[in-house]
């Protein structure tokens, strides 16, 4: 099993209120790039940072590390648009950065990054993929795809209270100023990305698109996010079965929605429950409180966690944890890399 990572960043993010991936908007570009070091090695080697949100919770890449260091699966890294470089080792299909989506090309260069994604999703040797992303700001954009092709529906959000009506009024913005309303984008993907979105959906799109393409099992590891890119991949007239594999925490927040839109998308479902309210633990208890929710193939990779194994998940993140300078005991969690980080 491998799971591909697609890393990313978009202007968006900046956008006041709309992200709490990061302490603080100016670590907030280094997100990603941390995230694809947490995965490859279990805490960062070249980003300057840990990413946490201003209240403590750590980024979703600690408890897919925690799933790799029990379950064991390979990764790929795919940097779809970095704006900070990353120690991590990564596959350059040459992508880059997102502007703000209330410019009317935020991605110009969407049809050419999914041509280059989709070429190396065909290339890759295995019987099923797991993949995931890591774009701060990446909901919102979700939700100019969404919108510009007309589907229905709302997005998650990295944070507690869900700024909804925020993401659509900025969504609003960038629709006028690429002379679309919703739906106009019906059956043309690409040009909803181009004029809504973010470098990272049309690399995952692309990826995807490719290995179906030649028999590979696909997962879109996340939430609402990976339902903009099942939509893409609708509206570029791909209909190979897809699953869409996200936490508890998503599919709690969303109620129907999700399962509405995997079905009107004929996807399959799977959320997974991690049991972080078994444990008292500062980092479980701010996803318990609705914090982070998804990203970093976090659903995806617990769904691959068999029965009788998420304890041990449970404990290897408070390793993690613990290895990133989270303190049970501390909200005031480290943004400086530990001295020493640990192989895979």
């Amino acid at each position: 099993m491998r799971v591909v990572l697609a890393a990313g960043t978009t202007e968006t993010a900046l956008i006041d209120g709309i992200s709490a991936a990061g302490a603080s908007p100016e670590l907030m570009a280094h997100t990603p790039s941390a995230d694809a070091e947490i995965l490859a090695y279990g805490a960062p080697t070249a980003a300057p940072v840990t990413p946490v949100s201003p209240t403590g919770c750590p980024t979703p890449a600690a408890v897919t590390r925690a799933v790799r260091e029990v379950v064991g699966f390979e990764v790929a890294v795919v940097d779809a648009g970095l704006s900070e470089p990353t120690g991590a080792p990564t596959v350059d299909l040459g992508v880059e950065p997102g502007a703000d989506v209330r410019e009317s090309e935020p991605v110009p260069g969407a049809e050419r990054i999914f041509a280059r994604a989709r070429e190396y999703g065909r290339t890759l040797p295995d019987d099923a993929l797991v993949i995931g992303e890591t774009v701060p700001g990446g909901t919102t954009t979700a939700l100019g795809v969404l919108t510009a092709l007309g589907e229905p529906g709302g997005v998650s959000s990295s944070l507690p209270a869900n700024p909804l009506e925020r993401k659509r009024r900025v969504v609003g913005t960038g629709l006028v100023e690429s002379g679309l309303e919703s739906g106009d984008c019906e059956g043309d993907p690409l040009s909803a990305i181009r004029a809504v979105g973010d470098p990272v959906q049309p690399t995952v799109a692309g990826i995807a698109a490719g290995a179906l393409e030649t028999g590979t099992d696909v997962t879109l590891a996340g939430g609402t996010q990976m339902v903009a890119i099942a939509a893409v991949l609708r509206h570029a007239g791909i209909d190979a079965p897809v699953t869409i594999a996200t936490t508890s925490f998503v599919a709690d927040e969303q109620g129907d929605a999700l399962p509405a839109a995997c079905d009107r998308l004929d996807c399959d479902l799977l959320a997974t429950d991690p049991g972080f309210d078994e444990r008292d633990h500062v980092a479980m208890e701010r996803y318990c409180a609705g914090e982070a929710k998804e990203g970093v193939a976090m659903g995806g990779a617990l769904s691959l966690v068999s029965d009788g194994r998420m304890a041990a998940v449970r404990d290897r993140l408070e390793a993690v944890c613990a290895r990133l300078g989270i303190e049970n005991s501390d909200l005031d969690v480290a943004t400086e890399p530990p001295e020493e980080t640990h192989g895979s």
